[in-house]
């Protein structure tokens, strides 16, 4: 998800009951050449159910405590409306907690690690996992298939790892049919 995306969610977007694992209804998703905003539900899946869940039972009323208020938002700041009820949290918040968390943790990766890299890594890892071109497009909002091929970067043995899958496969056939 975007960050711009991210920041605009409210805690009512989390639709648990849609699908297997819950969906987000991204409302503010970006819009291609002009067209306004795209919306999309996008699957919690890869366990982002589980950590949201976590975040909102364990994190989020440390920010706001009624989760019934309408627009109250999915992630909040700690800056308060005048009328006490948490902001949402801005862009700014989210990709300089990022960059403080990789340089804390991951030393040497603080100034390169940006949520659009972030990005490209799920995309990545959602079709080395085997999730289908079509399916990344649509988690990732994407219009075109092509630009969804440039968010994908495959290893360098994917070829290889490809082929020999493929003939242990035709093996296991070839086996199956002389016996």
């Amino acid at each position: 998800m975007r960050v711009s995306e991210a920041c605009k969610l409210d805690l009512a977007d989390i639709k648990w009951n849609l699908g297997r694992f819950g969906k987000l209804h991204v409302r503010h998703g970006k819009g291609a050449r002009g067209s306004g905003p795209r919306e999309r539900m996008v699957p919690l899946i890869n366990g982002a159910d589980r950590t949201l869940r976590w975040f909102i039972e364990d994190v989020w009323g440390q920010f706001d405590d009624d989760h019934t208020r309408l627009g109250a938002p999915l992630f909040p700041s700690e800056r308060k409306n005048a009328d006490g009820s948490s902001r949402r949290v801005g862009d700014d918040a989210l990709r300089g907690g990022l960059k403080d968390a990789a340089k804390a943790h991951l030393p040497g990766w603080g100034e390169k690690l940006t949520p659009h890299v972030l990005r490209h890594f799920c995309a990545s890892q959602l079709y080395e996992n085997g999730l289908d071109l079509l399916a990344i497009q649509e988690v990732l909002g994407r219009s075109w298939i092509a630009t969804t091929m440039r968010y994908v970067h495959v290893q360098q043995t994917r070829v290889e790892d490809a082929w020999v899958a493929g003939t242990e496969r035709a093996a296991k056939r070839l086996k199956g049919l002389i016996r």
